[in-house]
């Protein structure tokens, strides 16, 4: 039976912390457990008390069920169990019992009782004032330290009185304890970063989104928004959708310069290296005397080294204005498929997204995006593998020339520093987040109010819009501040954990030189690389952070990878073979948003170079008509033929390009008349162009203009009036000589006289096509083959001009209406005019005096 003999080893104390090659056992065994009880007891007690006195319960129905939770608390119980049963080990064992073996046993077993507690304390209540999401700093510091202190044991790998050897039976069930803790601790820590058994938003915030949910009558939306969601979420499907920008397929050249980068990377490691050695053995051979011959060599390798590094670590040498002047094709190569890819999505998606866009987020998303992509592999192929290489390889060196304290110091400092900035870096994320939203939102109130320039002078709105502006942007610089303050606090932690590191490593340095140990040139080693180890270690923070914030400004524009395309092409699907121009409607069925039909069991159909008309009151669905036919959308019931070819099982493109549109509302590019214009066919000359002008009864107007063809059209062509911009759309469709044209009140902005002008250039222009027309004045559309009168989502008449104004029905009303409407403003205008010359006419009087 085992018995108590003294508190450590036969042979060992507690003054001795290093013995053989490593930590002694029961110097770790005693620090472990006392630190850990130390934060669960004194911090957790605080927490307590604060959750006692500021804290609420928290709803049931905000409380997420997860089976990762569940997770948490059975390795915390684990751990609670594994101290005793590692005592009960021991004794097994026989032989003589450690007095810091109980001391283990009793303190980690109330340590991870106390952690249980806080757990489920967390999962319970809340603190009402906490505009956070996950656990408390008091866990998260409690899971990082318990998984340093694991990691702690290989400081010691070297040491014969630990279990690495696994030689023995006693030594490898010490291990497998070992295994156990370290598995445990690990995956507490990473648990604890995801915090899945708390909700995902504050629960201020979830408490007000359900009272305004209950009173609009509508269920709550948890877990869905990412306002305070982690950063990595989703981390490897982003970091696929970044591998294809950085190695560019089927360039050669490209890829070449990337394995030279890369190379030239690995080369600035071994410099980094040789660079504090060949330091010190200058130092040595001034102090031992050495012949000039060598001195001199050895100062000129260093100076090479330096050259080739640079100023110092991170500091732009050869080697690393190299790769940088190598990696900027790479990096153009990015930049170029990043917008280009992100364009064409944009163009691919259907006419509903559009139409519900906001322009300003869109570009901001953009351009901060793509400069995140090109900045987050930077960041990671540049810095972070080097500086994690870098922290390895001085850790090693450190143990192996110095000894294992040099080791221990450099990993506990690493350590800290990466737990610290990890967690706070996580807290501070909202504030980031936070601060792009309000970015986004002032740009894109600044957008909105210069595109409605004309509606802001028209309401006299200008201080308005100027306050609503600066509101905006005060509400930036709250989140400004914030996201400024939080990372004056990072910095400051990190400065004083680096500063802690190099006073005790320089101490025990300086120390060592004056017991005759080392030499001056060691101490000279050492404060060379822990400098050159630190600079990467403390940009290692910048570089985590960074990468953070790349990311976040990277969401946005994965958001806009993501949106689906609402109309797509079958996988097999083949151009559309145009011959005649027939166009059918069979039992089309067509809603916009889910439970509201706008068209209902439409048919009809257009024989090949036909004119058919569509007539209706406002929302009836004739617009929606032309816009299936284009396929900007999808039918949901029937289907839409030309030539008997289902358009939904063609390319959308060679359907498009037998199809020509006048839209009602036309919007102009910001460039000249000429391109514009052109744009109904790119490489149609100017003559042409100007035929197409002439067709549309517009030529004449622009040569009155100063510039003429070359007269800037201004923001969406602001500078010509409603009926000149249609003018333009029509000579643009007259340019591209479409089969099928589709005129979506196409005259509607134009005067009398000049509607009469184009009447005629259109008639000549749709003359043997198919030709469908939406049309508000019935006059213009009397010599249509067909007429279909549309009300409420279905065709209720159908026939020529004449048969349907002899069934005086719907058409026949709207013809009245408007001949009502003509009459009654000719009138007016005669009355007008009889005014107007019995004022130019003088009086009988004197007109009968001058007779006289």
């Amino acid at each position: 039976m085992a018995k108590i003999q003294s508190y450590c080893e036969a042979g060992v104390s507690m003054q001795q912390v290093w013995v053989e090659g490593g930590l002694t056992l029961c110097f770790y065994f005693t620090l472990v457990p006392c630190v850990l009880l130390a934060l669960s007891f004194l911090l957790g007690t605080l927490l307590c008390v604060c959750y006692s006195r500021y804290g609420t319960e928290m709803e049931p129905k905000f409380i997420p069920r997860s089976r990762l939770y569940r997770l948490q608390v059975v390795l915390s119980v684990l751990l609670a169990l594994h101290a005793p049963g590692w005592t009960v080990y021991r004794v097994s064992r026989g032989g003589d019992l450690p007095g810091y073996v109980v001391l283990y046993g009793c303190l980690s077993t109330l340590g991870w009782i106390w952690a249980v507690v806080l757990l489920r304390l967390e999962r319970k209540r809340v603190l009402v004032r906490d505009r956070t999401r996950g656990h408390s700093v008091v866990l998260l510091l409690y899971w990082a330290v318990a998984f340093a202190a694991e990691n702690l044991a290989f400081t010691s790998w070297m040491s014969p009185q630990w279990w690495w050897a696994l030689e023995t039976p006693n030594q490898q069930g010490e291990f497998a304890f070992w295994l156990l803790r370290y598995f445990c601790s690990g995956l507490l820590f990473l648990l604890g970063l995801k915090a899945p058994g708390l909700p995902r938003r504050p629960y201020m915030l979830l408490i007000n989104e359900d009272e305004r949910d209950v009173e609009h009558g509508t269920q709550p939306l948890l877990g869905d928004s990412s306002e305070n969601q982690s950063t990595w979420k989703d981390f490897g499907k982003k970091v696929r959708l970044l591998i294809p920008y950085m190695w560019p397929k089927g360039n050669a050249t490209l890829q070449l310069l990337v394995v030279l980068c890369l190379s030239l990377l690995g080369a600035e490691r071994a410099i980094n290296v040789f660079v504090p050695i060949y330091y010190k053995n200058i130092v040595n051979q001034l102090t031992d005397g050495s012949a000039w011959k060598t001195l001199a060599l050895t100062v000129c390798i260093y100076a090479l080294l330096k050259f080739l590094q640079g100023g110092g670590a991170g500091a732009s040498g050869f080697v690393s204005n190299m790769r940088s002047f190598m990696w900027i094709r790479v990096q153009q190569y990015t930049n170029r498929v990043v917008q280009v890819r992100l364009f064409a999505h944009l163009h691919s998606l259907s006419l509903r997204w559009h139409l519900g866009r906001r322009t300003g987020d869109v570009l901001r998303s953009i351009d901060r995006g793509t400069s995140s992509i090109n900045s987050l592999l930077s960041y990671i192929v540049f810095s972070i593998f080097p500086t994690i290489a870098d922290i390895v390889i001085a850790i090693v060196y450190f143990i192996s020339y110095f000894n294992a304290w040099f080791g221990l110091i450099v990993f506990v400092c690493m350590t800290l520093y990466l737990t610290l900035t990890i967690i706070i870096t996580e807290w501070r994320t909202k504030y980031r987040r936070d601060m792009n939203t309000q970015d986004n939102n002032a740009k894109s109130k600044a957008v909105d109010s210069l595109l409605n320039f004309e509606t802001v002078k028209y309401y006299n709105a200008e201080s308005y819009e100027v306050n609503r502006f600066e509101g905006a942007i005060l509400k930036y610089q709250v989140s400004e501040w914030k996201t400024n303050a939080s990372l004056a606090f990072l910095n400051q932690t990190q400065n004083l954990i680096i500063g802690s590191g190099l006073l005790a490593g320089s101490l025990l340095c300086a120390y060592f030189v004056t017991e005759g140990k080392f030499q001056v040139g060691d101490y000279v080693l050492f404060g060379t690389y822990i400098i050159q180890l630190y600079t990467p270690l403390n940009w290692f923070g910048t570089y985590y952070r960074m990468i953070q914030s790349s990311f976040i400004d990277m969401e946005s524009m994965f958001e806009l990878f993501t949106e689906e395309e609402e109309v797509k092409d079958d996988v097999n699907a083949g151009s559309l073979y145009y011959r005649q121009g027939k166009v059918e409607f069979e039992n089309v069925f067509f809603s916009y948003t889910q439970g509201k039909e706008i068209l209902k069991d439409v048919s009809f159909t257009v024989l090949p170079g036909q004119t058919v008309a569509l007539v209706g009151q406002s929302g009836s669905g004739k617009s929606t008509i032309i816009r299936l036919l284009f396929r900007f959308y999808d039918v949901q019931g029937g289907c839409v033929k030309i030539d008997s070819q289902d358009i939904s099982k063609v390319k959308q493109s060679s359907l498009r390009a037998h199809i020509g549109v006048v839209p009602q509302d036309t919007v102009l590019f910001n460039d000249n008349i000429r391109d514009n214009i052109r744009y109904g066919r790119v490489t149609a000359s100017d003559r042409e162009v100007e035929e197409a002008a002439i067709a549309a009864d517009i030529h004449d107007k622009i040569m009155t203009f100063p510039d003429g063809y070359e007269t800037q059209v201004g923001e969406r062509g602001l500078k010509l009036s409603g009926g000149e911009k249609q003018r333009v759309a029509i000579a643009r469709t007259i340019l591209k000589a479409p089969q099928i044209i589709l005129l979506d009140e196409a005259t509607s902005a134009l005067d009398t006289q000049t509607e009469r002008n184009i009447q005629a250039s259109l008639g000549k222009v749709c003359a043997n096509r198919t030709t469908i027309v939406v049309a508000h004045r019935l006059s213009t559309i009397i010599g249509a083959d067909m007429i279909l009168v549309v009300s409420d989502g279905q065709i209720v008449e159908r026939g020529r001009h004449e048969e349907l104004l002899a069934k005086g029905g719907m058409y026949s009303d709207m013809w009245m209406k408007q001949q009502q409407a003509q009459d009654s403003d000719s009138a007016s205008d005669s009355e007008t005019k009889d005014r107007k010359s019995e004022k130019l006419q003088p009086p009988a009087s004197t007109t009968a005096h001058r007779s006289h």
